[in-house]
């Protein structure tokens, strides 16, 4: 039987250029997501645009992808991890 530890994504390792990786709770992974795009409304990709609200948006994007091209050579990676064991 699969344990369901496998599947709780409780934090995240998250990567930028030029940055060091950071480690976020979902939480603040969610915040940090809401701020990048908050900056970026007349910029969304074409999936971002149908939600109503930046949180929606915020949270789609950790439900469905891993990562968001933010211009050329500019992106920010995210990838659930398990802290502990």
């Amino acid at each position: 039987m699969t344990d369901p530890l496998m599947y709780q994504e409780d934090h995240f390792v998250v990567l930028e250029p030029n940055q060091p990786e950071q480690f976020l709770t979902a939480a603040e992974l969610l915040e940090k997501l809401k701020d990048v795009l908050s900056q970026r409304q007349q910029n969304l990709p074409p999936e971002l645009q149908k939600f109503n609200s930046i949180e929606a948006q915020a949270k789609y994007l950790i439900d469905t992808s891993c990562d968001l091209d933010l211009e050329p050579g500019q992106f920010l990676r995210w990838y659930a991890v398990r802290l502990e064991k």
